[in-house]
């Protein structure tokens, strides 16, 4: 603990006044005897000289004494106070002075009484929600055993609901360094592409008798998913979309089925027309010649056997290697024709400086296709034109030609060559910084489509066209995801975070309370990141909307490639077998990165931690630029006059239970329920947002600490 200023000044002063006091006495002595020898003189002044000194020494103990009991000891009481004012269970203990006793036996009768007024409140809430409960219980139930992935967002992304499917499912990356990119608050963007899902929520909002749109999109692991995407509206706010549900199914195996089934299909039309053409010929030439010679029609039924073993190879190699030549089958999704024109619209004037018009539309047509794609395929069209022709003006026409649907992207002026226009088509498209490796073609393809360039040199126009199955008018639509649905579970779903807005607030000035967390510790091979010391373990996890989230977790054992001291071995118990055939940091880093991603970190001591974690950055190749928070400084700022700022001594404080402790993961979580228990505490030193917690912490004298 560093020195009190105020005992410092309050023994000074003592020991001033008992010096001043001896020293005039001595004075007064020494003019009375002033006849006596200089030896006897001398041992007056040697002997005040002695008794100022223990004068002074009994005035310090007397003050420092009088301090411990009467200020040090009311101070530590008071933030005790505090503490107890926002935790259950949390009793005072004793004090020296008579007079701080029986202050805190009343105050530990109060908080005795104030516990069982509380037991009492929360087993009649308890008993109210048992039935809410149940409930909850059986949606939870309903969402695990789901085939289907299950996830729910609000408006910005951000992920209210999923279930353990999703998260088996959009887990990326190999065995043991696999990424959990879902999680509560986490945003959809960092899995799915943002214009991917902003297409399907605008047709959702253009078109409110819409109830519901669909894409398809690859993961990472290379899964292709169909999402069926739903709005989630409020009939208080006008039916106004506050988030939308995404119900993924894996179509990965059905699309290879599709493909296998479609290139024997194939493989067996195109191998089996030559066999079957000269087995025919072979025997109508045997029939129309009765006579022919024995020799002739050896020859010939020779053809013919031929011919079918040849036919019967065929099919046998066919059914086993057919899959490699066709591409697979994308599934596509049924749309008005007047909404895909409208987005059309919208899309190419955002992107390209050019005005874009709509010639004509026939407004019964629906059609089946990968929306999506298609209006990738427009915008980069009309963008070309603008760039290499500075052609100011296209129009878009829809029309039916018999089962098929006709769209047209046409501009008056200077007109291209066909090698231009194929060379176009052929091409990856990139419009607006947004790329694709998929072309024009592929998209129509993709679409089961033809696409066409042509000019009309009497009406000096020119356009591509583009011919697209047409689809049935729909009989009956899905109903919407009513917004009854609501409710939580602390690991799965957490709705309060439909209000949360990305862009509401700067990060320094966003409170506390609605921050996301990473909560993190390490076990290392020492003490000493600067001297070779190397991190064994990484535990972690998260805290959202005031919620710890213990299933969402981080918990690796890491290779330090380097021996441990027998003395770290019986602080956190991880024995070196235990990391034999674990994966190297650089390795790790980047997952942890990843887990961390969008949230503010938060550790004891995070110093320590930061240090071993910032000299791998470089060998990672990541950076963790993210704010910081210690629990640490924090009870410091929050309890500067207690003797002990440790994990359990703040978890003793703040009535936290201590488990798992010394393991990277049981720590991190004792530390998320300590900073929990801190932020009632925070707001009542008005500490709200994060920069003032950042700004105090810097303050304090432990922050001047560096590793």
């Amino acid at each position: 603990m560093r020195p009190s200023r105020q005992l410092a000044l309050a023994t000074a002063a003592a020991c001033l006044f008992v010096a001043a006091l001896v020293t005039a006495t001595a004075a007064l002595l020494l003019m009375g005897s002033a006849d006596e020898s200089s030896s006897a003189a001398e041992g007056r002044i040697v002997g005040v000289v002695a008794l100022t000194l223990a004068a002074c020494a009994l005035a310090w103990s007397i003050v420092s004494e009088l301090h411990a009991r009467y200020v040090r000891a009311p101070l530590r009481m008071a933030e005790k106070v505090e503490a107890l004012a926002t935790s259950n269970g949390v009793h005072l203990g004793e004090y020296g002075a008579p007079e701080l006793q029986a202050l805190g036996r009343a105050v530990n009768r109060l908080a005795a009484a104030r516990d069982l007024l509380a037991g009492d409140v929360t087993a009649r809430v308890h008993a109210a929600q048992a039935s809410l409960e149940e409930e909850r219980s059986r949606l939870a139930a309903l969402m695990a055993e789901l085939d289907q992935s299950v996830v729910v967002c609000n408006l910005d992304g951000r992920v209210l609901l999923y279930n353990q499917r999703a998260q088996q499912e959009l887990c990326t990356g190999e065995e043991g360094t696999a990424i959990e990119l879902l999680g509560l608050g986490r945003s959809i963007y960092s899995l799915f592409d943002r214009a991917l899902i902003a297409h399907a929520l605008e047709r959702l909002q253009q078109q409110p008798d819409v109830h519901s749109a669909q894409f398809v999109t690859a993961t990472r692991a290379g899964r292709l998913l169909l999402a069926h995407m739903s709005p989630v509206r409020v009939a208080a706010s006008g039916g106004a979309i506050t988030g939308f549900v995404l119900i993924l199914d894996d179509i990965t195996a059905a699309n290879e089925r599709d493909a296998r089934r479609d290139a024997l299909i194939q493989a067996l039309t195109e191998g089996g027309r030559g066999p079957l053409g000269n087995i025919r010929a072979a025997a109508e030439t045997l029939a129309d010649f009765a006579d022919m010679l024995p020799e002739q029609r050896s020859r010939f039924l020779g053809v013919i056997r031929d011919e079918a073993r040849s036919l019967s190879q065929h099919l046998e190699q066919a059914a086993n290697a057919f899959s490699n030549d066709l591409r697979v089958r994308w599934p596509l999704e049924e749309m008005h024709g007047t909404e895909l024109v409208g987005a059309a619209v919208r899309r190419i004037g955002e992107r390209c400086p050019l005005a874009v018009k709509i010639d004509s539309v026939d407004d019964s047509l629906w059609l089946r296709i990968d929306s999506f794609g298609v209006l990738q395929a427009l915008t980069f069209l009309a963008a070309r034109l603008q760039d290499e022709y500075q052609i100011r003006e296209v129009r878009l026409a829809l029309s039916r030609d018999g089962r098929l649907a006709q769209l047209d992207l046409i501009w008056s002026g200077t007109f291209m060559n066909n090698e231009t226009a194929m060379d176009w088509q052929l091409a990856s498209m990139n419009t607006a910084g947004e790329a694709t490796p998929l072309s024009v073609r592929d998209v129509v393809d993709r679409c089961n489509g033809e696409i066409w360039f042509q000019r009309e040199r009497v009406s000096h126009r020119a356009y591509f066209r583009i011919l697209l199955p047409a689809a049935d008018a729909p009989k009956d639509a899905p109903r919407g995801v009513l917004p009854s649905l609501q409710g939580s579970r602390p690991e799965f779903y957490d709705f309060d975070l439909f209000n949360w807005s990305a862009s509401a607030h700067a990060l320094d000035d966003r409170p506390l309370a609605e921050l996301a967390y990473t909560v993190f510790d390490t076990e290392t091979t020492g003490l000493e990141p600067s001297a070779g010391d190397e991190i064994i373990q990484i535990g972690a996890t998260r805290i959202v909307n005031r919620r710890l989230l213990r299933n969402e977790c981080f918990d690796q054992l890491v290779d330090p490639q380097r021996l441990m001291s027998r003395e770290s071995i019986d602080i956190h118990g991880i024995t070196p077998d235990r990391l034999v055939g674990q994966p190297l940091i650089d390795s790790v880093l980047p997952a942890f990165h990843a887990f961390c991603a969008d949230t503010v970190l938060l550790a004891h001591n995070a110093a320590f931690d930061m240090r071993f974690l910032q000299l791998k950055e470089e060998l990672a190749g990541v950076r963790f630029e993210q704010p910081v928070l210690d629990t640490l400084l924090l009870s410091v700022v929050l309890h500067p006059n207690q003797e002990s700022h440790g994990l359990e001594a703040i978890a003793e404080r703040l009535g936290v239970s201590v488990i798992g402790r010394h393991t990277a993961l049981g720590d991190a979580l004792v530390t998320g329920e300590i900073f929990l228990k801190m932020l009632p505490l925070l707001a009542g030193m008005g500490i709200h947002t994060l920069r003032q917690a950042r700004e105090a912490s810097e303050k304090t004298y432990h922050a001047r600490l560096r590793y």
